[in-house]
């Protein structure tokens, strides 16, 4: 009987998987059709209703523990909203329907679609605060890098478990003014730092394939959901991260407290950010380092979406075209 409760488990989990490529495909497409446009909430809620009305369609009882954030004014998956159709596991649900919006907006490069879905009560229930982050990515022994350590030590810890000068080490950093002492540290050391103007759960991921995305360690401050979700993705290939709540004031306090934070200065570690079995989806809206954005051809649209899933250790590149119907209900999106 144990047998068939697993395999019936990984059957759904299964299932499930190929299920979040839909959801964050469908948002990715609703948003692109937005980009260049100079409309960032305009994309982001289409991004939202895409996203919603595809997670209703699963067969989960769902929870969103992480959701978009009142900090953008955006609209909003909202922290406890019920999604599925109520006749399936009961699963968390972390959603960033569209990460970098001003990315999409201006059409730049690396603006994603993305959520991930975990058993329930295994994902952190943040607030949408600020966070303190850094991550490293997989094949280093564990501990080498702290959220407690100055830059310096970091960096040199990470140099010498790979084997190289500190200054070898690449660092990713959100190009904002609160991270002029991290950048004034790497230049002091020497180590090219790539600054980028939005996108912190791509950025953490990042580490994951330096040889590809050239970047070793992500350090600095971005969104709380934004680094539940990273994490999950990191779960899921391996790597190490650590997070900081940034709870700095009353009402922030209190409103951890209410999800469940009793310690507003602990320090997570991975686990502790995304534990049990996790299921990352993230789909291009604009061309990036991780995945291609959308493509509008003449009879299909195009996406290309990378599906994580932590207890088979798995990483998929899935490439669609999509015809027929999906064509129609993406060009209502924009009027």
């Amino acid at each position: 009987m144990t047998d068939l409760v697993v395999k019936s488990q990984d059957i759904v989990g299964r299932i499930l998987t190929l299920e979040l490529v839909r959801v964050t495909e469908r948002a990715a497409v609703a948003a692109a059709r937005w980009r260049g446009r100079g409309n960032e909430k305009a994309a982001d809620q289409a991004a939202v209703d895409a996203m919603r009305r595809e997670l209703h369609r699963l067969p989960i009882d769902g929870t969103v523990v992480i959701g978009e954030g009142e900090r953008d004014e955006a609209p909003m998956l909202y922290i406890g909203e019920k999604l599925g159709t109520g006749f399936g596991p009961a699963v968390d649900i972390a959603v960033d329907p569209l990460e970098g919006t001003t990315l999409c907006a201006n059409d730049m490069p690396g603006s994603i679609a993305v959520m991930a879905m975990a058993t329930g009560g295994a994902l952190l229930h943040a607030p949408d605060v600020y966070m303190e982050k850094i991550a490293i990515g997989p094949g280093y022994p564990h501990g080498i890098v702290d959220l407690d350590l100055s830059v310096a030590e970091n960096i040199a810890a990470l140099a010498k478990a790979k084997g190289v000068a500190p200054k070898e080490i690449s660092v990713l950093l959100l190009d904002r003014p609160r991270h002029r002492p991290i950048l004034d540290a790497c230049r002091e050391i020497g180590c090219p730092v790539r600054l980028i103007p939005d996108g912190d759960v791509a950025g953490v991921i990042f580490t994951t394939r330096p040889e590809e995305t050239g970047i070793d360690i992500y350090i600095g401050v971005g969104g709380a959901p934004e680094g539940v979700l990273a994490a999950g993705a990191l779960r899921c290939v391996g790597g190490q991260m650590q997070g900081r709540l940034i709870l700095d004031s009353e009402e922030k306090v209190e409103r951890a407290a209410r999800m469940g934070v009793a310690d507003p200065r602990r320090k997570y570690d991975l686990a502790e950010l995304a534990a049990g079995d996790v299921i990352v989806s993230l789909t291009g809206v604009t061309d990036g380092p991780l995945v291609s954005g959308v493509r509008f051809d003449k009879d299909a649209i195009r996406t290309e979406t990378l599906i994580y899933r932590s207890t088979t250790g798995t990483v998929r590149r899935i490439g669609a075209e999509h015809r027929g119907n999906v064509l129609w209900d993406c060009k209502a999106a924009v009027r």
